[in-house]
């Protein structure tokens, strides 16, 4: 496919940009900043006309089969409530509306785990959590979050021949990140607020392609996160210690991620590959 990806430049974009141009794809890469070159166009994404003139094709250049869209400020207490919620929901309205607009029927795009109910100061309903259970947010880049997945479900039902697939990845790692792993052991509760999860970068990139390959048409949410916790310590041991009192459904497993990435697993063909026990 020829692919728009927004936020090339940033932690997961910059992999997600390598991984799929090795797979195949053509990939042009939107964002403020990047390497200059023929792969790369500069603009604003909350300048609509900026959005629509580059997914038409920059310079005469055709435009694109699919859209993949991670430009955002990416985190909670990073801008101010305020540049977040103007900035991240601008930004997506002027994505998918564009695209909509232009004929792209295939945008796949980051939403968060924090929809969840992180930094869960409020205990999940149950673990592991998956997406059966409505939204949660608990910070204003939640609630925007929360609010592009409700625009997308909007739009699909306006347009049934649309495909929009939302990501929920979790918080991402490169392998020069795994040397800090070891250290959360000492604390349970320091990474309870996603519960222990994380997503190797480049599994990202993958559930990307697989969506983008496999996705049906609609609107469907996906939890993304590696196979495995970021701790040594047992399943079993940091539930009891952190959320003694939530129900647990199912097996918890030695160390399987408390994200559920069944339905990725089930649906979209994801099955990470990275993992900080084995950092290749």
């Amino acid at each position: 496919m020829r692919i728009a990806l927004t936020g090339s430049s940033g932690k997961l974009g910059s992999v997600v940009a390598r991984e799929l141009t090795a797979a195949g794809h053509d990939v042009i890469g939107l964002d403020r900043t990047g390497e200059r070159g023929p792969r790369f166009v500069q603009l604003d994404l909350t300048d609509y006309g900026q959005v629509v003139d580059a997914l038409a094709g920059v310079d005469r250049a055709v435009g694109f089969d699919a859209v993949v869209h991670l430009g955002a400020i990416p985190a909670p207490g990073l801008m101010t409530d305020a540049a977040t919620f103007h900035n991240n929901m601008t930004s997506t309205f002027n994505v998918f509306w564009a695209a909509v607009r232009l004929g792209i029927r295939r945008i796949v795009y980051a939403s968060s785990e924090t929809v969840l109910g992180l930094p869960f100061d409020v205990p999940p309903p149950y673990i592991p959590v998956d997406e059966e259970y409505p939204p949660r947010p608990e910070s204003v880049y939640s609630i925007v979050k929360t609010l592009e997945e409700q625009l997308a479900r909007e739009l699909v039902r306006w347009h049934p021949d649309l495909s929009i697939t939302a990501l929920r990845f979790s918080n991402v790692m490169w392998p020069e990140d795994y040397v800090e792993f070891p250290s959360f052991d000492a604390d349970a509760f320091a990474r309870k607020w996603n519960l222990w999860g994380y997503i190797d970068a480049r599994d990202g990139a993958q559930a990307i392609d697989r969506a983008l390959d496999v996705a049906p048409l609609g609107f469907e949410t996906y939890i993304i996160a590696a196979a495995d916790t970021v701790m040594s310590r047992p399943n079993a041991e940091l539930v009891a210690e952190v959320f003694p009192e939530v129900p647990v459904h199912g097996e918890l497993g030695e160390h399987d991620t408390m994200l559920s990435i069944a339905k990725a697993r089930r649906v979209l063909g994801y099955e990470p590959q990275h993992s900080w026990r084995d950092p290749r």
